[in-house]
């Protein structure tokens, strides 16, 4: 009977897991950050951190403070709007490269457009949050 019950709390502990984790991903904006920020408080106060536990408390009290969906998703718009205009910078160093047919620099400009591509699909990631 001890073995069951013991699955029984697993299993439990499993599906309560899935419910939040199910949650958290239908949140969006400022709800999400104080959700995540939430969950990194557990993870530190589980591995007895008390430093980083502190410091994200803090970032949490700012958040519920300071946050509001609309100046949120105005930010990540304008992060994204940078990025793009990143990449189309980037995409111009690369041709101006290639013209020159300057193999180092060439590789130089496709790993700094690679960086360019990252940090768009990353800005455009968090608009979605």
């Amino acid at each position: 009977m001890s073995q069951l019950s013991s699955l029984f709390a697993l299993l439990l502990a499993s599906a309560t897991l899935l419910s939040v984790q199910a949650n958290a991903a239908d949140t969006t904006g400022c709800a999400a950050k104080r959700e995540h920020l939430q969950q990194q408080i557990e993870a530190a106060k589980t591995q007895g951190n008390r430093d980083r536990q502190a410091g994200l408390e803090e970032a949490l009290s700012q958040v519920r403070a300071n946050c509001d969906d609309a100046s949120l998703s105005k930010s990540r718009e304008e992060k994204v709007l940078e990025a793009e205009h990143e990449v189309r910078t980037r995409e111009a160093e690369l041709k101006k490269a290639l013209s020159k047919d300057d193999p180092e620099k060439v590789e130089k400009r496709k790993a700094k457009l690679a960086e360019a591509h990252d940090e768009l699909r990353e800005a455009q990631e968090a608009l979605e949050r």
